[in-house]
C-alpha cells in the first residue's frame, strides 16, 4: 500500500480529537468553583464528579485515539493481517467500554444538573454512550475478522 494511502483518516482523527482536547482545556476554566453558577444550591455538589467523569472519559478517549493512528500505521507499513492490529481494535473495543461505564455512572450526576438548569445533559450522555457502544461493537467485529483472516492466513502458510 502506498504510505499515504490513509493520510485522510489520520487527518479525521486530528480534527476529532482537536476539539475535544479544546474543550477539555477551556472546559475547564468553565468550572470556577467560585462561579456565580454553581453557587446555586442544586448544583454545589454536582461540580465535581461531572468534572471527575467528563475528565476520566478523556483519557480512554485519546488513548483509543493513539490506538487508531497505531492501526492506520500498521495499515500503512501492510502490516493491517498482524497480531498487532488485533490488539490495537482490542485496546480500541476496551476504551469504548470503558467510556461507557463511565458515562452511565455519570447519567444520575447528568440528570440532576438537567433537573436544575434545563442543560441537554441527559441527551449529551446518552449518544456519547451510544457512540461508544457503537464502536465498541464495531471494534469487536474487526477484531474477530481479522482474528479468523489471520488465522486463516496461518493455516495456509502451514499446508504449503
Amino acid at each position: 500500500m502506498k504510505r499515504g494511502s490513509t493520510l485522510f483518516l489520520k487527518i479525521a482523527v486530528f480534527l476529532i480529537g482537536t476539539p475535544v482536547l479544546t474543550v477539555c482545556i477551556v472546559g475547564l476554566s468553565r468550572f470556577d468553583p467560585n462561579s456565580p453558577y454553581w453557587q446555586l444550591p442544586e448544583l454545589t455538589n454536582l461540580q465535581y464528579p461531572i468534572l471527575i467523569g467528563m475528565y476520566a472519559a478523556m483519557i480512554p478517549f485519546f488513548f483509543a485515539l493513539y490506538q487508531t493512528l497505531k492501526l492506520l500505521g500498521y495499515i500503512d507499513k501492510n502490516e493491517a493481517f498482524s497480531e498487532l492490529s488485533v490488539k490495537a481494535l482490542k485496546n480500541i473495543k476496551y476504551c469504548a467500554i470503558i467510556i461507557i461505564v463511565l458515562y452511565v455512572v455519570e447519567m444520575p450526576f447528568l440528570y440532576l444538573l438537567t433537573k436544575a438548569d434545563d442543560a441537554p445533559g441527559i441527551l449529551m450522555g446518552m449518544v456519547i454512550i451510544f457512540a461508544s457502544m457503537v464502536i465498541a461493537v464495531f471494534a469487536a467485529v474487526l477484531q474477530r475478522l481479522l482474528q479468523t483472516a489471520i488465522n486463516l492466513k496461518s493455516e495456509n502458510d502451514l499446508t504449503v
